[in-house]
């Protein structure tokens, strides 16, 4: 909104129309090291392994390896990233009064077709000389990638992107799971759900397998995709996940969905013939279907 060329109108009185600090308008971000992006990446694929480690153990780990860092580097680092250890801890903080906590209403429901449950999380998505924010939203019950952005920090605007193309594609579920984090709790996201009359649940503090499906599907895009490569633009990364999601959803067999695709289970197409899976294999398949 600010035009630093426009003679006749200086930029302190540009901020003051807009109510800005003059300081924002001239800040430009530090980028982070390459020893602090190796860290991250070190952290990153260590907290898929073991996602109950915190600042300390974490600490450890890299000390372990080799790296002379201080715990409140890897805090640092780890906030920036958006990881937090999955333990249960007190209550040290108060939610703010605008940010309402739903209840988690999956306990017990059996969810046995398509569109009846959708999630979402915010995973962080290391590249080699930078990194980026991913949103992905998944059905539950056919493990189908719906939508997905990539940001650069981690405000809740491609939050509301990702929902609302996975809506205008597919409709609306009859209950959306998401975690704590602020940009799910804002009610400029959750506004969208209610006005869809869309039941609202969130996982429990510290509980990672309330929302374990889409857990998951982390681990494989980062393990298949990501360390992979080493993506040096956000236009590479992007296309990069989109070729992934592409093979994921189309052509990757799931063993719970009887070796058929996500999108073969979610359009309700039959397994393909040829080889396949055993009876006990398929016995397998619906007991672990039956019990998520």
């Amino acid at each position: 909104m600010i035009d630093p060329k426009r003679a006749r109108l200086p930029i302190i009185r540009q901020c003051t129309l807009l109510q800005l600090n003059r300081s924002g308008v001239y800040y430009r971000p530090v980028p982070q090291s390459e020893a602090n992006l190796e860290l991250m990446r070190l952290i990153d694929a260590q907290f898929l392994e073991t996602p109950y480690y915190g600042s300390r153990q974490m600490t450890w780990h890299l000390r372990r390896l080799g790296h002379e860092v201080g715990r409140k580097r890897v805090r640092r680092l780890m906030a920036i990233m958006g990881l937090r250890a999955i333990y249960q801890k007190p209550r040290t903080t108060v939610p703010h009064p605008e940010h309402r906590k739903y209840p988690y209403l999956l306990r017990d429901l059996v969810i046995n077709r398509p569109d009846q449950v959708w999630c979402s999380d915010i995973t962080y998505i290391p590249m080699k000389r930078g990194f980026l924010y991913l949103v992905a939203i998944m059905d539950w019950f056919t493990r189908k990638v719906l939508s997905w952005r990539l940001s650069n920090t981690m405000d809740v605007e491609f939050c509301i992107e990702a929902l609302q193309d996975a809506l205008m594609r597919y409709g609306a579920p009859d209950i959306f799971n998401t975690d704590q984090g602020s940009q799910f709790t804002t009610p400029r996201f959750t506004g969208i759900l209610e006005e869809r009359q869309i039941r609202i649940s969130m996982d429990g503090r510290g509980r990672w397998l309330d929302n374990v499906f889409i857990e998951r599907l982390w681990r494989s895009l980062k393990y298949e995709c990501v360390y992979l490569h080493a993506f040096e633009t956000g236009s590479e990364l992007r296309a990069g996940l989109g070729r992934w999601i592409a093979h994921y959803n189309e052509r990757r067999p799931h063993t719970a969905l009887a070796g058929r695709t996500p999108d073969e289970a979610y359009y309700d197409v039959p397994t393909p013939s040829g080889p396949g899976l055993t009876p006990d294999q398929m016995a397998n398949s619906n007991a672990v279907r039956r019990a998520a």
